[in-house]
């Protein structure tokens, strides 16, 4: 019954307003997978548009991994449209139940193979990713950051896989060797802060020993090897800076370089004698 200001007196209108809503809704959504089945191209326009709100809720879901939104709506978005063309209303059940799973695998999928630069097993993707949907929703539930304790117990595993799944998580981005480690103009970059290799050491203590190993040459000699090996002059060089010809040259470093391996010889054996 209605009163004077058209208000719905019977409690039980209500619910049957809804259900008839509903049943019109789900008759609607087989007239347009009829329509599609049928060839109608405008048909799928009309189902997207439809369940676009069901795709952006499902990706939602997952705004606290990290990822821009826009990119999981459209992960949802084209999985929604291949929900559309896989479904089979012969089999009698709603679209949403065929469509919300579909959704959320291709979601998954994306984030297994798409978001990480080193890539942990699949159970441990899992386990961040349901670590982090619970930790924004105790962070909500209890105004601050949740302990490791409540972020087991709402995940449903201990704390060992939790403190896992917290540090295999920064795994899911990289940083680059040139970004600044600070906001300060000339602050310095990751990159200055990783070491290398120094081979100065090594010829430092190659000069070294070959200082002591040339004390017995001749000041020519010296003046040869010098030129040849450490200012890389060629013996013809060599030959017209010191008025001499090339075979000579050649003569000079080979018994320059014997002399060098005979004393080197000398003091190893000396070495190992003591």
């Amino acid at each position: 019954m209605r009163d004077g200001n058209t208000r719905l007196t019977d409690p039980g209108i209500g619910p049957q307003l809804a259900s008839t809503s509903g049943d019109a809704r789900g008759r609607g959504d087989r007239a347009l997978f009829a329509r599609l089945k049928a060839g109608d191209p405008y048909a799928r326009d009309a189902l997207v548009a439809r369940f676009m709100p069901l795709a952006r809720s499902l990706a939602r879901r997952y705004e606290s991994s990290g990822e821009p939104m826009e990119d999981l709506v459209q992960v949802a978005s084209l999985a929604l449209v291949k929900a559309i063309d896989r479904f089979d209303t012969s089999r009698g059940h709603a679209f949403t139940s065929f469509a919300v799973p579909t959704i959320v695998g291709e979601l998954k999928r994306y984030f297994r193979d798409r978001t990480w630069a080193v890539r942990p097993p699949r159970e441990l993707q899992e386990l961040i990713m349901r670590v982090d949907r619970v930790s924004v929703k105790l962070s909500q539930e209890l105004d601050r950051a949740p302990t490791v304790a409540e972020l087991a117990d709402a995940a449903g595993t201990d704390e060992e896989h939790v403190l896992e799944a917290l540090q295999a998580r920064s795994g899911r981005g990289s940083l680059s060797l040139h970004a600044p480690q600070s906001r300060e103009a000339d602050a310095a970059s990751l990159e200055d802060s990783i070491g290398c290799d120094d081979d100065g050491f090594e010829r430092a203590e190659s000069r070294v020993l070959l200082d002591g190993l040339c004390v017995g040459l001749p000041a020519r000699s010296r003046d040869v090897l010098r030129m040849r090996f450490v200012e890389d002059m060629t013996q013809s060089e060599i030959g017209a800076e010191l008025g001499v010809s090339q075979m000579q040259v050649s003569r000079i470093i080979r018994q320059a370089i014997a002399h060098l391996h005979h004393v080197a010889e000398h003091h190893e054996l000396l070495a190992a004698a003591r």
